[in-house]
């Protein structure tokens, strides 16, 4: 028997207007709607043979709405026509302003793939604490962004 192999795909979405107090603030992401997204855009661009290709084993398994970071699952091989196509999205369509996607990591397992957005996230988080005066601020922050314990239990089991 063949062993299926998977690539995770780490991605961050976020929208084309630039933040200048440098705050989080989050929007509705779904994903449903970034999957159909990220299918329409392989159907533009590598036609038939490429929604074939990913989509027996294509699924987006997390999406944060408040980091803006979603986690893409694909088999391997086809990953990379879904890796061409991630940054050609440019809108998704319950949002009015146009987004951006950038591809932060890919690997073989959800494990490697949280351990990279946890290093990520506490980069994220000491940039952002240089602009909170509380500590409660911080603290909340804290909570918000680093918190994997109970997504990791639910998406392996």
């Amino acid at each position: 028997m063949v062993r299926l192999k998977n690539r995770y795909i780490v991605v961050e979405i976020n929208p084309q207007f630039s933040n200048r107090d440098n705050k989080i603030q989050p929007f509705r992401l779904q994903d449903k709607v970034l999957n159909q997204a990220i299918q329409s855009e392989v159907q533009l661009i590598h036609g038939d043979f490429g929604v074939a290709s990913i989509r027996s084993g294509f699924q987006v398994k997390y999406c944060n709405d408040l980091t803006r970071i979603a986690i893409i699952r694909c088999t391997h091989g086809p990953h990379k026509l879904v890796t061409s196509v991630l940054p050609l999205i440019t809108n998704l369509p319950y949002l009015t302003a146009g987004i951006f996607v950038n591809i932060l990591y890919t690997g073989a397992t959800l494990k490697q793939c949280f351990n990279f957005i946890k290093t990520h996230q506490e980069r994220k988080y000491n940039e952002f604490c240089a602009c909170l005066k509380s500590e409660e601020e911080k603290n909340e922050l804290r909570n918000a962004v680093l918190n994997f314990e109970t997504i990791l239990n639910k998406l392996t089991n």
